[in-house]
């Protein structure tokens, strides 16, 4: 891991202490494009919870995303909801995904999402 983009960090720190999830971000991790929009911790464990929960072989995974986490000091990941790998001409998933990216894996970013358009 390479030393977080202070920048990056202190957006991070912005989406957890508004509670906002309407931040657009694109970063770059390893090669992979990833787009969507931030959220705070808190929340996004909790829409991580309620899809295992809903998950016949996964359910009991659910009480792993229910507790709050560590939240002392500054933020180390970014969590992502409605997000999408770019690949090609698709994003995967097309409906969006969850995903957490610790910020020191960030090469590259940039403020909004990258969506693809047939016309």
């Amino acid at each position: 891991m390479s030393i977080p983009d202070d920048l990056l960090r202190d957006i991070a720190a912005k989406v957890e202490s508004e509670q906002t999830n309407q931040m657009s971000l694109t970063v770059v991790v390893n090669g992979a494009v990833i787009t969507g929009r931030l959220a705070p911790e808190r929340v996004w464990r909790q829409r991580v919870a309620e899809v295992l929960r809903d998950s016949d072989q996964l359910g009991p995974f659910a009480e792993v995303f229910s507790s709050p986490g560590h939240p002392s000091g500054p933020p180390s990941h970014l969590h992502f909801h409605v997000a999408r790998i770019l690949q090609g001409p698709v994003g995967i998933p097309e409906t969006g995904g969850m995903y957490r990216i610790a910020l020191g894996d960030v090469s590259a970013w940039t403020v909004g999402d990258f969506s693809y358009s047939d016309k």
